[in-house]
């Protein structure tokens, strides 16, 4: 079966059975009333089956018309996919037949006699468009025009007015469609109805009931992510688990990233970003099966957007492979007394070596002194078990309920009193300068408490996934979720050289720098 791409190519150019252009010549000697035409197909929506179905059937028209009128169809112009109304989008075939049809031929050399279309809104559907095709066309004599209305004359006089008021009509029939989608789209979602053209990441097919796979994977990546892990390392585990989106494409770092910060997780609407909240300032709650809650959406949301903050965690992008790069700090004193203070960093340790990798002060060239190495199996055991012990004392006061967020009452009276000014605004009680002027104080209210509210619900979410079986989570954790722990305990690890020779591994030599907890 032949794919979207190829279908196309072959709707466009010199159809295969057409003569050479000497015999067509000399059939139009022969015939002095067969016209040599082009087509023009176009459909500004290819589908969701993405098979360019409704192109092959407006040329499978087109072609049954040109015979029956005894027309040659000497070349076929096509632009699947591609709106008439956009002034961003560029219609290459459309640009190509203007071109031809001011030249008076097809770039094989046939000549061009007329063109046929499934509608004229199919050519154009703006005035400017419309203005360059009419130029284009009447650019030689005697040529013919047929669509749906049958045969029309362009170079009849007031011709032209006739067809800008075409397109005026053509323009404002597609503004009433889209406003009438505007409307129809906000209705369903306060309704909290589905308005998804795709299957969302973690739904069948009906967008309501869930894929227990998908929804998994996506439950212990909010999980994970709220631990500290890395969109990146989620990537890995959901393409390693063979994930694809509804459209059939593996998974990106971008696509994870768009389904972890979709409200629709815990069940709530949003229409581009925003939630869509009822009268009461509250969110809509869809008719889907929700796969979080909404305390872990909101925990989720503010620990991605943090990173994107530049706070010094991982954002995804880089992802380190041993533990301790760039925490561990050569202590090794200088010749001037001072230590140096310089940033780890870790590497591959020789074959002959037992251990797999290990940690050492950069070279004099890129501004290290190169005097400090540790092995890294001792070095990463050694500081994992001081994390975690610290992580034990703390569990007890982290798991501790967090107070109620206590602003309620806060919001639902800022909410109400931009709504009574709203609602005196459209009843005519008062005028658009007093609107306007008072409403942004309202709305910038409104919104410092529902960030103050996220920001809540996030540390309350963390509170609760506090746990004091630290060793067994620990297993758990990624190297970016272990990374971003010792991190979050340690400002630093001083390691202090060995000395000449080959001596054993000794603790003493790693000074952590504890974070306290009033920091």
């Amino acid at each position: 079966m032949a794919t979207r791409e190829e279908l196309v190519s072959s709707l466009r150019g010199t159809p295969v059975e057409l003569p050479g252009v000497a015999e067509v010549q000399a059939m139009l000697t022969a015939d002095p009333t067969l016209k040599c035409v082009v087509c023009y197909a176009r459909i500004s929506f290819d589908g969701r089956a993405k098979d360019a179905h409704g192109i092959e059937d407006q040329h499978r028209e087109l072609a049954g018309k040109a015979k029956g009128l005894n027309w040659l169809v000497v070349y076929r112009y096509t632009d699947n996919d591609k709106s008439a109304s956009k002034e961003e989008v560029i219609r290459d075939d459309f640009e190509q037949m203007l071109v031809d049809l001011t030249r008076g031929r097809t770039p094989e050399g046939y000549p061009v006699h007329g063109v046929m279309a499934i509608n004229d809104d199919r050519l154009y559907r703006r005035p400017g468009d419309w203005e360059r095709y009419l130029r284009a066309f009447t650019s030689h004599p005697d040529r013919v025009y047929f669509d749906s209305n049958g045969l029309q004359d362009l170079y009849a006089e007031g011709f032209e007015v006739k067809g800008l008021v075409g397109v005026a009509m053509s323009l404002a029939e597609t503004r009433k469609k889209q406003r009438r989608s505007r409307t129809s789209h906000h209705n369903r979602a306060i309704r909290g109805q589905s308005v998804s053209a795709w299957r969302p990441f973690g739904w069948d097919d009906d967008k309501v009931t869930l894929r227990p796979k998908e929804a998994d994977a996506i439950r212990k990546a909010v999980t994970d992510v709220i631990a500290g892990a890395s969109i990146s390392e989620i990537t890995t585990e959901w393409k390693k688990a063979e994930f694809v989106t509804a459209k059939g494409n593996p998974v990106q770092y971008a696509t994870v990233k768009q389904v972890l910060l979709n409200a629709r997780l815990c069940g709530y609407r949003e229409i581009k970003g925003e939630l869509v909240r009822d009268d009461d300032g509250q969110p809509i709650v869809g008719e889907w099966e929700s796969i979080i809650t909404p305390k872990q959406w909101f925990a989720v949301v503010a620990t991605i957007k943090e990173r994107g903050r530049g706070t010094g965690q991982p954002r995804g992008g880089l992802v380190h492979k041993y533990l301790l790069t760039g925490i561990l700090r050569c202590g090794s004193k200088l010749d001037d007394g001072t230590t140096c203070n310089n940033k780890m960093i870790g590497i591959k340790a020789n074959d002959w070596l037992t251990y797999k990798h290990a940690y050492m002060c950069k070279k004099t060239v890129d501004g290290g002194c190169n005097k400090t190495y540790k092995r890294g199996d001792e070095t990463d055991k050694h500081i994992e078990k001081l994390v975690r012990a610290k992580l034990k004392r703390e569990a007890a006061t982290q798991a501790e309920e967090v107070p109620e967020w206590g602003r309620d009452a806060e919001l639902e009276e800022a909410n109400r009193k931009r709504a009574v000014l709203e609602t005196r605004w459209q009843t005519g009680q008062i005028d658009d300068e007093t609107f306007f002027r008072n409403l942004p104080a309202l709305d910038a209210q409104v919104k410092a408490l529902r960030a103050d509210q996220r920001e809540h619900m996030a540390k309350a979410a963390a509170a609760e996934a506090a746990t004091a079986d630290v060793d067994q989570e620990w297993k758990g954790k990624t190297l970016t979720q272990r990374r971003t722990a010792i991190k979050e305990a340690l400002h630093a690890v001083i390691a202090v050289p060995s000395g000449k020779g080959r001596k054993p591994f000794d603790v003493n030599q790693l000074k952590p720098i504890w974070i306290e907890s009033s920091e």
